[in-house]
């Protein structure tokens, strides 16, 4: 394998590795929320 190629292949592979990542991370906040809704307080107390 030459150096473009690696290069490519890592470019690739890295940029497909963030994107899935924070689409993960993305996935995970959403069940979060769903599993722990935002209450807001009253003021009178």
């Amino acid at each position: 394998m030459d150096n473009w190629t690696f290069g490519i292949t890592m470019i690739v592979v890295g940029m497909g590795g963030t994107i899935l990542t924070m689409w993960f991370l993305s996935f995970l906040m959403g069940l979060l929320k769903k599993a722990f809704p935002y209450k807001k307080e009253e003021e009178g107390k």
